[in-house]
């Protein structure tokens, strides 16, 4: 494969993510579980939620469909939103909780919230991928399949790359309806309260 002069920047970005969109938010849910910070935890359920659009765009990438460079984009819109959109949490939050775990969450929500939008600003260039076959082939395209494709080698090894995208797709289907029926039925009932209705 030719070399791209931002290889580099698209490996650094998968760490972050890793660090940003796995780790630090599970150290989180289980620290809000020992602490029982309610609000914390029902936040995080929703960001576990959200974010499980990343995982579904890494399965299409595995499979080569140029749709997840849209469902990646969609997820860094949609990861910043989730956090940020519940007036009852983050009064909560804001009010009700304390101490380190606050801070640390806090400091996490708005670190997630920048890089999230950075990224978004700098996968917009890449979006033609996901509309012509040909620019997919490309090596300014193919290089950001490179991490999902040692993923399946480290966690797939022998599973086919196209039931791998396969099953990204009906992720994705999935993932699809159940925003269209959350946006369509619930959120005109609740608007910006996370309590159940």
């Amino acid at each position: 494969m030719n070399d791209v002069w931002f290889r580099p920047l698209v490996w650094m970005d998968y760490r972050l993510a890793v660090l940003f969109t796995v780790f630090i938010p599970l150290v989180l849910l289980i620290w809000a579980f020992v602490q029982k910070a309610e609000a914390i935890q029902r936040l995080l359920s929703i960001y576990w939620r959200v974010s499980s659009l990343l995982v579904i765009t890494i399965y299409l990438m595995i499979g080569g469909f140029g749709v997840s460079f849209i469902s990646s984009l969609i997820a860094r819109i949609l990861i910043p939103i989730s956090l940020w959109f519940w007036i009852d949490l983050n009064d909560e939050i804001h009010y009700g909780s304390e101490g380190v775990l606050k801070f640390i969450f806090t400091s996490w929500r708005w670190a997630i919230s920048i890089y999230c939008i950075l990224g978004a600003l700098a996968t917009i260039p890449f979006l033609g991928c996901a509309f012509s076959e040909t620019i997919l082939k490309t090596p300014y395209c193919k290089v950001w399949l490179e991490a999902p494709l040692l993923f399946k080698e480290y966690f797939h090894t022998n599973t086919d790359s196209g039931f791998l995208g396969f099953l990204g797709i009906i992720g994705l289907v999935f993932y699809v309806l159940c925003l269209s029926y959350f946006v369509i039925f619930k959120l005109g009932k609740q608007g910006r309260s996370a309590a159940p209705q």
